[in-house]
């Protein structure tokens, strides 16, 4: 076994499942987690409630009589899955190192359909992105890659060069540490290399007065309240002046085809997000369940039909 397991070794299924053994024990876990100073009414602000025996998860307002399930508004919200089964699909996804496809959940959670296992997957995801979350700081190296999307209008040799036609363009940053190791990453999913949406994503992803490292590409010329290094790449290997994201990009690719056999346009956000949230969390296995389910308390309900609605390749 890896000698990381030795200090950040999560639950095993067996010990998570005698601590959360029903659908109360987690209940009362989202609670403390949704209302972590105590309990505040959404409607009066009332700080006073009891939790009702005739609704499940359901407490009442002592000052307005407001009732309120501590999963409204969440992903879970309205959700026919127990919460026993969100606890393990939530236990399975943050601690797997690798991830786990729907199809593979509907199996190991025994749910009745893909449909199922595949909605929930995909919630877990939208809950892996921190609202107000930190952006990158200090040195930043950026870049960007491709990964293969061809619609049936496309021609099949793709687009050549910096073309997007038939691929997926992705730019990604890492934090670079004192010691010359990767931190924190970012990756998203940009519609072309224009100067704008390059710019953009620094901008969206990086605080300002960071050191940002890039390629000679020339759309980065002009990168403002940034500290800009272009490196001309020449005839070197790109990994050798960036290594970071280029190991980033790497293991995602890798990634990808091992666990999803390969990525669609549709909904690759999401899939961006995961290994986002994999890749920061990479030496704490331990507390990523934790982080993840509370963050699920921040995520807002969003139905099938707008999941299924994204833009697709």
């Amino acid at each position: 076994m890896p000698a990381k397991w030795k200090h950040d070794r999560p639950l095993s299924r067996i010990a998570f499942a005698k601590r959360f053994p029903d659908d109360r024990s987690c209940a009362l876990y989202l609670a403390a987690k949704r209302w972590q100073d105590g309990f505040v009414c959404p409607e009066c602000g009332g700080v006073k409630a009891w939790e009702l025996g005739s609704k499940k998860f359901t407490w009442e307002c002592a000052a307005c009589g407001h009732q309120t399930s501590v999963t409204a508004g969440t992903v879970m919200h309205q959700s026919k899955v127990p919460l026993t089964a969100w606890f393990m699909a939530a236990h399975i996804v943050a601690s797997h190192s690798n991830g786990i496809s729907a199809l593979q959940l509907q199996a190991q959670l025994g749910l009745g359909s893909y449909k199922t296992a595949w909605l929930l997957l995909h919630k877990l995801r939208r809950a892996m992105v921190a609202p107000g979350r930190d952006p990158l700081t200090g040195d930043v190296e950026v870049d960007e890659t491709t990964i293969p999307c061809r619609t049936k209008e496309e021609p099949v040799a793709g687009g050549q060069g910096r073309s997007p036609i038939g691929k997926m363009v992705i730019v990604g940053g890492v934090e670079l540490l004192e010691d010359n190791r990767p931190g924190r990453i970012r990756l998203a999913t940009v519609r072309d290399y224009q100067g704008d949406t390059l710019k953009g994503f620094v901008a969206a992803n990086a605080v300002r007065g960071s050191h940002i490292w890039t390629d000679g590409n020339s759309s980065y010329i002009g990168l403002a309240n940034y500290e800009h290094t272009p490196r001309t790449i020449g005839n070197m290997a790109a990994h050798i002046l960036m290594p970071w994201i280029h190991r980033v990009f790497s293991n995602l690719k890798r990634w990808a085809l091992g666990v999803y056999h390969g990525l669609r346009k549709k909904h690759v956000q999401r899939y961006l997000d995961e290994f986002v949230f994999r890749w920061n969390r990479r030496h704490s296995y331990r507390t990523a369940f934790d982080r993840l389910l509370g963050l699920t308390v921040c995520q807002s309900h969003m139905s099938y039909r707008l999941l299924v609605g994204e833009h697709t390749c």
